[in-house]
């Protein structure tokens, strides 16, 4: 794997150009280069009270963020609008737990999900979302005893999700937000 500073690795991203920027091809690329940790310092903002959503890049086809996770901090599961998203870890590890939705009545927000398999990532091990398998969860386990940090590329860019609650059997679409936009806070400092 190659490194390189974060401003290089997102600008050889904007390289690749639309009809190239497919689910294998962004894979390779972060399979291939990967990122130095100590250049996502002006974008890493850390919160005990959930993991941190923080804007890096962003063009009508992808955006790059930087997500911060404390020891144990997890998202709620969730898909991601049928739009294509990557993942690399370039600090700590982090496990993506995948999910079935079994049944759906979208007139009542009902579901059933099923759990399906699960996989590590960490600085040499990045991954895509299955689009054919698009709701997950990311959890930086108690086990794993550090902080994380995920660099998400989402391609489009999109505002809201389906966040699913296994235990009630219900989903619901919930907007999203930047914890901070480039590097500074954002005025709306709400976690997902």
């Amino acid at each position: 794997m190659h490194e390189l500073v974060i401003k290089d690795w997102v600008k050889k991203l904007s390289m690749v150009e639309k009809p190239q920027f497919t689910l294998a091809n962004v894979l390779a690329f972060t399979q291939t280069w990967s990122v130095n940790a100590e250049s996502l310092a002006p974008y890493l903002n850390w919160s005990m009270g959930g993991y941190t959503r923080n804007l890096i890049f962003k063009s009508d086809l992808f955006e790059v963020l930087a997500i911060c996770w404390e020891t144990g901090q997890f998202s709620q599961v969730h898909n991601h609008r049928d739009q294509y998203c990557w993942m690399a870890v370039p600090v700590g590890k982090l496990r993506v737990q995948n999910f079935r939705v079994s049944e759906r009545n979208a007139l009542q927000g009902k579901c059933n999900i099923v759990a399906a398999d699960h996989y590590d990532m960490d600085a040499e091990h990045p991954a895509a979302v299955a689009p054919d398998a698009p709701v997950h969860q990311v959890l930086n386990l108690p086990v794993f005893g550090q902080r994380a940090v995920s660099l998400h590329i989402y391609s489009r860019p999109y505002d809201s999700c389906e966040v699913y609650i296994p235990e009630k059997g219900t989903y619901r679409d919930v907007p999203l937000h930047y914890t901070s936009e480039y590097g500074k806070l954002s005025t709306e400092e709400k976690l997902v």
